[in-house]
């Protein structure tokens, strides 16, 4: 009860306050003298047209963006964090200081990586040109975050480097968790390594595997900060985040841009509901 008080006190009361804005046509510069529309900053008509937030091709283009950079970015950070994670579980010398060191492109804030790496990805100046021209690869330099058919790619990319280490250290936890008896019975039978990997590791990894793509999902679904910094508000690459902030600070709508807001925790609550709904049916079996 407790606990369930203090979820209600951080994040219901301003979530009731963002869904309540969201019903009117407040402003930034007067929030609080606005009028109840009811739903029309979702979806309503005016003159003959469809208007609100459901009606904006900007919208769905977000959730586009939003989607094919959650769907690229976990599959890739997941393959490479269970292949870290396998890596690191081997006894090796200098174990620790290596597990160190992977953790560091997490450790750092995503503000100061995103910046770092919108430098070197620089059109005019930046080391990542100038590496793979010295190395034959380019004949002229690429504009990575400006140029609209290679934005999104190099931010995935980017937020791959930086998530990996993430779910490395979710998986290598689930991976010290694993019954080493199973393991040395299909030593001594035998069993070819990936046939353990594929019938034992797998099967028995599936919770932590999933807690950890469950997790990413919900940061992926809501990214922000990586896409603000390193290519603004630019229709492109622009998240939903991207769009709800645009809406609610830069055009200083305050009730459209909270419709957007809900509609941004609407989509990543189904999105989690159906993954942890997907995960239940795959292990516990089909739902009674």
């Amino acid at each position: 009860m407790p606990l369930l008080l203090a979820l209600a006190t951080v994040a219901g009361v301003p979530l009731l306050h963002v869904l309540g804005y969201s019903l009117t046509d407040a402003t930034l510069f007067a929030p609080h003298h606005a009028h109840f529309v009811g739903v029309a900053n979702y979806l309503g008509r005016a003159n003959g047209a469809w208007t609100g937030v459901l009606a904006d091709p900007g919208w769905w283009r977000a959730v586009g963006n939003t989607l094919t950079f959650a769907l690229v970015s976990v599959a890739l950070e997941t393959v490479l964090g269970l292949g870290i994670a396998l890596l690191l579980q081997r006894p090796m010398r200098g174990g620790v200081l290596l597990r160190a060191a992977v953790l560091v492109p997490w450790a750092i804030p995503t503000v100061v990586s995103s910046q770092l790496w919108a430098w070197m990805l620089d059109g005019q100046s930046g080391a990542i040109n100038a590496w793979l021209h010295d190395a034959g690869l380019l004949a002229r330099p690429l504009a990575w975050t400006a140029d609209p058919r290679l934005a999104l790619f190099a931010i995935t990319l980017v937020d791959v480097w930086k998530s990996t280490p993430f779910m490395a250290l979710l998986l290598l936890a689930g991976l010290q968790t694993l019954p080493r008896e199973c393991y040395e019975a299909a030593r001594v039978d035998g069993v070819p390594r990936w046939r353990v990997f594929w019938h034992v590791t797998l099967p028995l990894l599936r919770p932590a595997l999933a807690v950890a793509l469950v997790l990413r999902a919900i940061d992926a679904l809501r990214v922000f900060d990586i896409i603000y910094v390193m290519t603004g508000s630019m229709p492109q690459t622009a998240s939903i985040s991207v769009y709800a902030q645009q809406q609610l600070v830069g055009f200083r709508e305050v009730g459209y841009g909270s419709a957007a807001s809900t509609l941004v925790f609407a989509m990543v609550a189904l999105c989690v509901f159906g993954m942890l709904r997907a995960g239940r049916v795959r292990l516990l079996g089909p739902a009674r």
